[in-house]
């Protein structure tokens, strides 16, 4: 009977401590400094500990710059293909030629700069958290104890309040956005439900003991417009529907994120597609466009990548998003990878893998920025308005731009991209003589 009371008690403080100090707050978008004293001690001890690492290895190693760099393992020449073949002939064509192929090829095999991207960036510095090859935590005693004390705390404190915070914040948008939506359109209606989205929203941020930066918030999406992103993480859309409300775009799933999608759809327009209805481009464009041209409607989130890259470079974007009209707002997002990897391999890890990886890494920092408003130019067709805003996305963002579909991530090079390749050297040898 004892035990039993015990326990009642040991819950009942529980639940006061996630209601009273985390979950109220954060539905009333106050705080009140227990997420700020958290980051100073975790950036104290990860110091310290970078501090014993360079006094216990044989050699030092480099303290972790804040926007690390995506250097490959080998020494590349990003000279162009035309100039560099030019370099090796002047008229007529040589086998030596070829060299400038296998060259390309065998960095390729060695270091390529796309399939690297769709793997977690590497840490210079351990921070507590990261696995590696190297046993960071047996270089001295205290690292040691710190090591198992932070193991003990993420799993057996954070892990848990982390699950009750997610919890409530998912069920209260399944109930919340339920009960907005059976009353009539309108206002009132509007307005409940952009309370209920970012309530929660912003409870499960606190889930993921996340620390974010907005900036430029004067650029911040307005009703009428597309917002477009790079794309790391599910969580991505979290991130933003804490500072603000969007209409979801996505394929209709079943289990727990079916629920939710059916709740949420019934307070605010998201747009929601089947199976067969997202492959018809049409039927996409022209649903796309009917939400835009209302600009009483929140502005629509989309992701123009197409899967998650791995917070160093930005991909191509997918022209479609630009082909709609209306104007684009940008948003680039970059996580700082010391408190907690946020990108999420889904060639590796499954959805429960990877949120159980997030919920019990230190926290999740980002920077957020709003960049200008941006509208398609009249000499300007879908795909070249689409490289500008990735263009723009890349630089504020600190990441590398790239031109590589990330499709690739699951599927083969296109024969066109080969066809083209081929196509340039051909053009090449035509206009040097080599050829005719």
């Amino acid at each position: 009977m004892e035990v039993v009371w015990a326990l009642g008690q040991v819950g009942a403080v529980w639940v006061a401590v996630v209601l009273g100090l985390i979950m109220l707050p954060s539905a009333l978008g106050i705080s009140l400094g227990i997420s700020e004293a958290y980051m100073w001690v975790l950036v104290k001890t990860l110091e310290w500990a970078t501090i014993r690492l360079q006094k216990g290895a044989k050699k030092p190693q480099p303290q972790m710059p804040r926007t690390p760099t995506a250097n490959g393992i080998i020494e590349r020449d990003e000279t162009p293909m035309e100039k560099e073949i030019a370099l090796l002939h002047r008229a007529d064509f040589e086998f030596s030629h070829i060299f400038y192929f296998c060259r390309k090829g065998f960095e390729a095999i060695v270091d390529d700069e796309v399939t690297q991207r769709f793997s977690s960036e590497e840490l210079l510095s351990w921070n507590l958290l990261t696995r590696t090859n190297v046993n960071f935590h047996y270089i001295s005693l205290r690292l040691t104890v710190v090591w198992v004390i932070g193991v003990v705390v993420r799993y057996c404190f954070l892990l848990p309040l982390r699950f009750s915070l997610a919890a409530i914040g998912i069920t209260s948008m399944i109930v919340g956005t339920t009960v907005v939506g059976q009353l009539p359109n309108g206002s009132v209606k509007n307005y409940l439900s952009e309370v209920v989205h970012l309530t929660c929203s912003r409870i499960l941020v606190r889930a993921l003991s996340g620390t974010i930066h907005y900036h430029n918030k004067e650029n911040r999406p307005q009703k009428g417009g597309i917002c477009v992103a790079n794309h790391t993480s599910p969580i991505d859309a979290i991130i933003l529907t804490n500072d603000g409300c969007y209409a979801m775009v996505g394929q209709v799933h079943g289990g727990l994120m079916g629920i939710i999608q059916r709740a949420t759809v019934k307070a605010c327009p998201h747009v929601w597609f089947e199976r067969s209805e997202i492959k018809d481009r049409h039927l996409v464009t022209k649903r796309l466009r009917e939400h835009v041209a209302d600009k009483s409607k929140l502005p629509i989130l989309i992701f123009p990548e197409g899967t998650c890259i791995n917070n160093t470079s930005v991909m191509m974007f997918k022209k479609g998003s630009f082909e709609i009209g209306g104007t684009i707002y940008p948003v680039a997002i970059k996580y700082d990878p010391q408190f907690g990897d946020a990108f999420w391999n889904s060639s590796k890890y499954s959805i429960v893998s990877y949120l159980l990886r997030i919920m019990t890494s230190w926290a999740i920092v980002c920077n957020v920025w709003y960049l200008p408003p941006m509208v398609r130019k009249e000499d300007e067709d879908a795909v070249q308005f689409a490289n500008r805003v990735r263009s723009a996305i890349a630089r504020q963002g600190g990441l590398t731009e790239l031109p590589w579909d990330g499709g690739l991530k699951r599927a083969k090079v296109k024969d066109t991209f080969k066809e083209e390749q081929q196509k340039n050297y051909s053009k090449m040898l035509v206009r040097n003589g080599s050829v005719g």
